[in-house]
């Protein structure tokens, strides 16, 4: 067992909270039995598991878990609680963290329906994104510049798993350009939009960009958008979280 937050495992997962360790060392830490299982459920293999006995001997499906992981790694650990709460990002850790090597996935080309993710900060609203792209059905999620980490913890986090599955790529705008000059739509959300989003063609290939609710869009992706679509509001709020939007007009590809 490891009980020391100096164990040279421990501090190299914890490390991986760090964006530069990320990049680094290739590989992310993922907490939770759900999460774990997405990712193995996709096929990634961990690099190293830690799990705490308490949850071992209460959790059938952790236990259950971490038998199969011995199956697929030696680097299977158990670790006390003193080292599982020094790993955890949550206030109440699930009793299982592994280190998987980070998702690389290729975008189809062309890819027929792309979203374009302009200058979103929060770990939590990006997270969430991630997850209802892949809920939709997106075929390749471009972040632009000054948008975060798409491995930052808290986005993983809140994406449950969309990593594993949908293609993510950290782009410039000039490689976004590139991405997306053969199509002939490419939307961006803006309360002010010219087209409101259910009278608009989202017959693919098209492509959507959501920006910071607060700052509105970037320069960069005013000039690169065909038409600005908006979603009609009976409020007097200024404008939709960027997470809502992004769910709204992508269920709305979903529909049509």
């Amino acid at each position: 067992m490891i009980t020391s937050v100096s164990n040279e495992k421990i501090k190299f997962a914890r490390g991986l909270a760090r964006k530069h360790a990320r990049i680094a060392a290739g590989q992310f830490l993922l907490e939770g039995t759900r999460l774990i299982q997405e990712a193995t459920g996709a096929g990634f293999i961990p690099a190293l598991v830690l799990y705490e006995r308490a949850a071992f001997d209460t959790d059938a499906r952790l236990r259950a878990l971490v038998v199969a992981l011995q199956k697929q790694t030696r680097q299977v650990y158990e670790v006390n609680a003193t080292v599982m709460r020094a790993l955890a990002e949550t206030e109440t850790p699930q009793g299982i963290a592994a280190v998987f090597p980070t998702p690389s996935l290729p975008p189809p080309s062309p890819a027929p329906r792309v979203l374009i993710l302009d200058r979103i900060r929060d770990p939590g609203n990006l997270g969430t994104i991630l997850r209802t792209a892949w809920a939709a059905n997106v075929d390749s999620v471009l972040l632009a510049p000054e948008t975060a980490d798409a491995f930052n913890p808290k986005v993983v986090r809140a994406a449950m798993g969309a990593h594993f599955h949908v293609p993510i790529t950290a782009a410039s705008w000039q490689a976004i350009a590139r991405r997306v000059e053969t199509m002939p739509r490419v939307y961006l959300a803006d309360a002010a939009g010219e087209i409101i989003y259910t009278r608009a063609d989202w017959s693919p290939p098209v492509a959507l960009m959501i920006s910071n609710e607060a700052e509105g869009a970037s320069d960069e992706a005013r000039r690169l958008a065909t038409a600005t679509i908006s979603i009609p509001m009976s409020g007097t709020a200024e404008s939709l979280n960027a997470a809502i939007a992004a769910g709204i007009l992508l269920f709305e590809q979903v529909r049509v």
